[in-house]
């Protein structure tokens, strides 16, 4: 019985899917699903290049190949979502944009940032709250969340 060139390119190609989706998921923030995304859409361009692939250039090129496309895909959704989070942001006032921006983007307690910007720990937590109110508000007019 002949071995068919599928079932002899999966298996050179098989025992990579493991150590690929490992490679690739902080490339997409830790994202399974999307790190099996990449991996398969890897995978298949491995099977398309078999016949050009010897085995033993397979791991360095399909960790290549993972690399770029977890780059383009998921790279421009992260720069995306920066910026639609960033427009948001700037849409606050100025008071609730300092708050928000300690206490997540530096991950500050309620009293570091208190202390840091001069103000009461109370007035930290009213600011967090209505900046963030707000912030959701700035992301569903852009369609990003709903109500």
């Amino acid at each position: 019985m002949a071995i068919s060139r599928c079932d002899e390119a999966d298996a050179w190609l098989g025992p990579h899917r493991a150590p690929l989706i490992g490679f690739v998921l902080p490339l997409v923030n830790g994202d399974l699903q999307a790190a099996e995304d990449v991996v398969q859409e890897t995978m298949l361009k491995g099977w398309q290049h078999s016949t050009e692939l010897r085995p033993e250039q397979a791991r360095s090129w399909l960790h290549t190949v993972a690399r770029n496309i977890a780059i383009s895909a998921y790279g421009v959704d992260r720069m995306s979502d920066a910026w639609l989070l960033g427009t948001a942001l700037n849409s606050l006032r100025p008071a609730h944009r300092a708050v928000i921006i300690e206490l997540f983007y530096h991950r500050r307690t309620v009293a570091e940032t208190a202390e840091l910007l001069g103000i009461p720990e109370g007035t930290v937590r009213s600011r967090c709250f209505y900046g963030l109110r707000a912030l959701r508000a700035a992301l569903e007019k852009q369609g990003i969340t709903r109500p």
